[in-house]
């Protein structure tokens, strides 16, 4: 029996297809150069407020970018910062401003070396856009004081900005800190997913989402989105996420499918029963006599009026004459005149 002999070149394509579908990550450690770069655009929204804040939003947009000028054989960065910012709330206020300068990290620590890019509220922290790149997944990481977890090192992240979805590193945190500021005194839960570039671990851009409440009940949502808008780093295309499977439809689909069974069962035994029940039995006494028809008494008609008689008045006329004195009216069996007392006789 002959032996099959796979074709060298079919060899080749198999294995290019292969290498095509394997997740993209680094192998090596990517070390920040200078003239590395990227400009981001970020939206922050303060809204579902509770209590004292029900009604009241907030609306906070930045533009910024950041600068690797320098790389030292220590690993110091020398980098620079700048952004502007436009903010405006329900109560009608309205205000702009920015800030730049320059600040030195460590590319080996991760950690804020001399200055930072205008971060407050931190304690020792780690920089906020940057991570090794060869975390594979589940390892952790920092960023400022919250630590990350690689949830996928070849997730499909959608850049708003190319209107594309670009490769990445998906990192999560979840934390809670004390709030005391402006806003209040606040129990605050958040969680942060990242997304990074592979190839050099620099950011692309982020999903933050923290609730604010206390014990009082009043409390709002904070969400920060950014996203990149132009890098001197290339980011890779990836495909978009696959929608449901039919896998993940499977349960669903079932369950209806249960429920519209039972449904037809209860309607048919419903109308089985019906059927069955037929007309009622009527059962006839005849211990019961039917009694005799007897016409109803005539009503005596009574014609007296109900209102009682009309009492008769009788008027009896008196003639009258003229007094001999006065001349007035006098009745005739009057002895005296009613007027001037003359006699009438």
């Amino acid at each position: 029996m002959r032996s099959k002999i796979i074709p060298l070149v079919v060899i080749v394509i198999v294995l290019s297809l292969s290498l095509a579908s394997t997740p993209s990550h680094a192998s090596t450690r990517y070390v920040p150069k200078a003239g590395d770069y990227f400009n981001y655009h970020e939206i922050a929204d303060l809204n579902n407020g509770q209590g004292n804040y029900a009604g009241y939003t907030e609306h906070t947009v930045t533009d910024g970018g950041e600068t690797m000028n320098a790389v030292y054989s220590n690993g110091t960065v020398k980098a620079h910062y700048s952004f502007s910012w436009s903010f405006s709330n329900s109560s009608g206020s309205h205000t702009t401003g920015g800030s730049n300068g320059n600040f030195t990290y460590s590319s080996t620590t991760f950690y804020y070396l001399k200055g930072n890019d205008s971060q407050a509220g931190y304690v020792n922290p780690t920089v906020w856009f940057y991570m090794d790149n060869i975390v594979p997944k589940t390892g952790t990481f920092g960023l400022l004081n919250t630590q990350m977890t690689v949830l996928d090192t070849n997730a499909s992240y959608q850049l708003a900005s190319q209107n594309r979805y670009v490769q990445s590193i998906h990192g999560q945190g979840s934390s809670s800190y004390h709030r005391n500021d402006i806003y209040g005194n606040f129990n605050a839960a958040y969680t942060w997913d990242t997304y990074s570039d592979p190839s050099t671990g620099y950011i692309i851009g982020y999903n933050y989402v923290e609730h604010d409440t206390d014990n009082s009940g009043n409390g709002f949502t904070y969400t920060d989105n950014l996203y990149v808008t132009t890098t001197s780093y290339s980011l890779a295309t990836a495909a978009a996420p696959p929608g449901p499977g039919l896998s993940s439809l499977l349960y669903p689909i079932i369950g209806a499918a249960v429920i519209l069974f039972i449904i037809i069962i209860i309607i048919l035994a419903a109308v089985i029963a019906r059927r069955r029940r037929g007309l009622p039995e009527h059962a006839y006494d005849y211990s019961r006599q039917p009694t005799p028809y007897a016409p109803p008494a005539p009503q005596t008609i009574n014609l007296e009026p109900k209102q009682p008689p009309v009492q008769q008045v009788v008027v009896k006329e008196v003639a009258k004459v003229k007094c001999k004195y006065c001349g007035a009216l006098v009745d005739t069996t009057a002895l005296v005149c009613p007027v001037c007392g003359g006699p009438t006789t």
